[in-house]
C-alpha cells in the first residue's frame, strides 16, 4: 500500500467502498444517498480523492480511477433518489434476517441492496452486478450472482443460464422494480429479458414485492413481468391514485407507503394506463 493510500481518511475510505460497490462509478447525489451525508461533503471527499489520484472527477459523478472503463449511470440513479432511498428503507423493514431473496436489477434495486446491508445472514440471489457487489461477504450475506450474458447499461446479467441458476432456490421473497405500472398489464418492464426472468420467479417465492416511485404509474412499457394477483406487496413513496388502488387491493396486494401525500394525476394518466 503506497503512502498515498495510508493517508486516506476513514470517509474517503468509505466513499471508494461505496463506489465499489456501485460498479466502480456514480452519481454524487447517489453516493450522497449510500453515505447519508451531503453532496458538499461528497464533492470535498472527492476533491481530495482526487490529489490522490484515487478517482475521476466529471460533471455530477465520479468513477475510481483504476477502473476507467467503467460507464456512468445514465442518470436512473440519480433521478428521485431521495424517493428511492425511502423506498429501500420500507422494503428492508418488511425483509427479516436469514431470509432468502432474489433481486432484480434497476437503480430501485441499487438503493434497496445497500439498505438491505444492515441485516444479517441473508441468502441473495440476484443477476445484478450492483446488488451483488453491495451484499457479498457482508453481515453473513451469501450472495449469489446468476449468471448469464452481460448486458452493460443495465448492469445485469440475462438469458436461459441467468434464469436457470435462479429457479433453483425457493424465496421467502422476490424483490423487484418496474419501468411501468398499467392498470391492464400489471408491472411491466422495458427490456425482454427481465420481464420473463421475474415471470419464471413467481412460483419460486412466497411474496412477490415490487418497489417502485410514484412516477412509474400510468406510464407505458412493453412486457409484462407480473400481474397484479401475483404481487403481495408493493412499495412506493406516494399513494397511488384512487383507480390504481382499488385494482391493487381488490387483487389482494398490501400497498406501503413511504408518504401520505396522495398521488392523484391528471385523468389522462389512468386513461393511458388502460391503453
Amino acid at each position: 500500500m503506497d503512502e498515498d493510500s495510508d493517508n486516506i481518511p476513514h470517509r474517503g475510505r468509505e466513499l471508494l467502498d461505496v463506489l465499489a460497490r456501485l460498479g466502480g462509478s456514480a452519481r454524487n447525489t447517489q453516493i450522497a444517498q449510500v453515505m447519508d451525508v451531503s453532496e458538499e461533503t461528497v464533492r470535498r471527499l472527492v476533491k481530495g480523492l482526487a490529489k490522490k489520484k484515487m478517482v475521476e472527477r466529471v460533471h455530477g459523478g465520479t468513477f475510481l480511477s483504476r477502473a476507467q472503463d467503467t460507464p456512468m449511470f445514465s442518470g436512473a440513479l440519480e433521478q428521485n433518489a431521495e424517493e428511492k432511498t425511502l423506498i429501500a428503507k420500507k422494503v428492508s423493514q418488511i425483509v427479516e434476517d436469514g431470509m432468502v431473496l432474489f433481486i432484480t436489477v434497476g437503480s430501485t434495486m441499487t438503493h434497496v441492496a445497500e439498505q438491505l446491508r444492515d441485516l444479517k445472514n441473508l441468502t441473495v440471489v440476484s443477476n445484478s452486478l450492483s446488488v451483488v457487489a453491495s451484499l457479498a461477504d457482508h453481515n453473513g450475506t451469501r450472495a449469489i450472482l446468476a449468471g448469464g450474458e452481460v448486458i452493460r447499461s443495465e448492469r445485469g446479467s440475462f438469458g436461459r443460464a441467468a434464469e436457470q441458476l435462479a429457479c433453483q432456490y425457493s424465496y421467502d421473497a422476490v424483490i423487484c422494480g418496474a419501468d411501468a405500472v398499467s392498470l391492464t398489464g400489471g408491472v411491466l418492464a422495458s427490456n425482454p429479458l427481465e420481464a420473463e426472468l421475474t415471470r419464471a420467479l413467481h412460483n419460486n417465492t412466497r411474496r412477490m414485492i415490487v418497489a417502485t416511485d410514484h412516477t412509474k404509474f400510468g406510464e407505458k412499457a412493453a412486457n409484462v413481468a407480473c400481474r397484479f394477483d401475483q404481487i403481495t406487496d408493493l412499495v412506493t413513496d406516494i399513494a397511488p391514485s384512487e383507480t390504481f388502488a382499488t385494482a391493487l387491493k381488490d387483487a389482494g396486494v398490501k400497498i406501503h407507503v413511504t408518504s401520505r401525500r396522495s398521488g392523484k394525476k391528471k385523468k389522462k394518466t389512468d386513461v393511458a394506463a388502460v391503453n
